[in-house]
């Protein structure tokens, strides 16, 4: 199906955030001379290794593509043209109906006659997120192994993660440069942490965690993750209260049956008890992250944080699980019930509202709680 207006490209690759866009054009664009990123592609299909991945809050009529009930899809958005987004796209969602003879005939990938691509666009569907974190985890897991360049955060998230990660880190910054620093080198340093594949800038820090070149890039990579991770969630609690008290007072339209005045309450009850257990195992596992970072920072105990590093891969899933919940709590709360008081819900609809919130939230805690182990 054609995207209709191209000006929606440029805004999703200038704002979009990493857990809800994977941008292949943009990858292809800064790396398409990279021998590593030619010899380990994310898709072998070159048209689909240029395009847009989203996860996609379904519409009312959007919904009635797929057989089965879904809320969020994983879109294809393939450009008409990788260098000029003014020309538009095609886009289609993965697993909708006659999907596979769409991304042929309609999206004209051409080539996509293997198997594998067709397991990796599953592997995405089967995912919450497209968090780089998760999903290079996920794919490895899979046997899949794309180059490093796919799983960067966006350049979007890293604008609007700046400030946060300056006052995060700038303290071990000026340790890393020691004389060399001044304010312009240290900014520099923290955008090629959260935009770049390449570590070698930041070999001062490898000498000082003692790591080897393995070691250091999986490290920084983890580092990111909590950076990014940690970003998210102060993101998150400044807007968490204000619809968790909109959820408390909203009102209804028409009639209400008795049944329904007691399960609101009831269901209200189950919504906030679950937001406090999410909430305090995040607090909980960010808590190990700061920890670790302290010992580096205020007793000069770098394996400690080294091995935070090295172990932390096992915090991503739940940690982005819970993330997530409260991500989809917010958003879909602000999509449906808007500032400007435009929305008009019935019963009906607030009750499937908490039900989806209350079952999203106890879901995200039902893996165990890696906070409740000490890191190995």
């Amino acid at each position: 199906m054609p995207l209709g207006d191209p000006q929606s490209l440029f805004s999703l690759e200038n704002s979009a955030s990493t857990s809800r866009l994977l941008n292949l054009r943009s990858v292809f664009l800064k790396n398409f001379e990279d021998n590593n990123y030619k010899d380990k592609p994310f898709f072998e299909n070159p048209t689909l290794n240029r395009a847009f991945i989203i996860k996609h809050r379904l519409l009312r009529h959007e919904q009635e593509e797929f057989s089965s009930r879904k809320t969020i899809a994983t879109k294809i958005v393939i450009p008409f043209e990788t260098t000029n987004l003014g020309a538009g796209a095609q886009s289609v969602f993965v697993g909708q109906t006659n999907f596979e003879k769409m991304i042929f005939n309609n999206i004209h990938a051409y080539g996509l006659d293997n198997s594998r691509d067709l397991r990796v666009l599953s592997l995405l569907d089967s995912l919450h997120t497209l968090d780089p974190f998760i999903l290079r985890e996920h794919l490895a897991k899979n046997d899949v192994t794309p180059a490093d360049c796919y799983f960067q955060l966006g350049d979007a998230d890293v604008r609007r993660m700046f400030d946060f990660t300056e006052n995060e880190i700038g303290e071990l910054v000026k340790m890393s440069l020691g004389a060399e620093w001044t304010h312009e080198k240290g900014a520099i340093f923290i955008k090629k942490l959260l935009s770049s594949h390449e570590v070698s800038p930041l070999e001062g820090l490898r000498l000082t965690l003692q790591m080897d070149n393995a070691e250091f890039q999986e490290g920084i990579f983890c580092w990111k993750a909590f950076l990014y991770y940690k970003w998210q969630y102060k993101e998150l609690s400044l807007k968490i209260t204000p619809v968790m008290s909109e959820i408390d007072q909203v009102s209804l339209n028409g009639p209400v049956s008795l049944n329904y005045k007691s399960e609101i309450p009831a269901v209200r009850k189950k919504i906030s008890r679950s937001l406090s257990q999410v909430i305090f195992s995040i607090n909980a596992t960010m808590s190990i992250y700061d920890n670790a970072y302290d010992a580096l920072i205020r007793q000069n105990n770098p394996a400690v944080f080294k091995t935070f590093l090295l172990s932390a891969p096992k915090f991503f899933e739940q940690l982005s699980e819970r993330l997530g919940a409260l991500e989809h709590l917010v958003s879909f709360w602000r999509f449906r019930v808007p500032l400007d008081g435009s929305s008009r819900l019935s019963v009906d609809d607030l009750l499937d509202m908490f039900r989806d919130f209350e079952s999203s939230l106890t879901s995200a805690m039902e893996e165990g709680d890696p906070a409740a182990r000490k890191f190995a």
